[in-house]
């Protein structure tokens, strides 16, 4: 078994993903031992944001933070353990609401499509959106 970052790394839905935990300084969080939830989108999930868009959160190293911070949570979580919750808090503070069974579960607009990858230092489970902190939302819509 790997870490979460190479894990991820291995699965080509999530080269996106990936390459945004390498361009924020976060890959060597999810490389180190430690009990992580990581939600990854994946590459089609961002899909729904322009060039521009993109390109302004990957080059501002502190909104770029932020995100990837929004997609980690504190603690080894599998999908049982989140449908039992309403809300989590994430590494970046601010909170996910959770809705759903866990066959169906939501994490503010995104549905999980793979659940429970297990990793030595944690879990992941793979999203069809990608979560903007409330901040980073306001901005992008602007």
């Amino acid at each position: 078994m790997k870490s979460i970052f190479e894990t991820a790394r291995e699965d080509g839905r999530l080269s996106t993903s990936v390459a945004m935990l390498q361009a924020g300084g976060m890959a060597e969080t999810l490389r180190e031992e430690g009990e992580y939830t990581a939600l990854f989108p994946t590459n089609e999930a961002y899909s729904g944001f322009s060039r521009e868009v993109l390109d302004s959160i990957t080059t501002d190293r502190e909104r770029l933070s932020g995100m990837i911070l929004y997609h980690v949570i504190q603690g080894k979580l599998t999908i049982h353990d989140l449908s039992r919750m309403e809300a989590i808090r994430t590494l970046q503070g601010d909170h996910l609401d959770i809705t759903g069974p866990p066959g169906a579960i939501r994490l503010n607009d995104a549905t999980v499509i793979q659940p429970d990858v297990e990793c030595t230092n944690g879990i992941y489970h793979v999203i069809d959106r990608v979560l903007l902190p409330r901040v980073v939302e306001a901005r992008v819509k602007r």
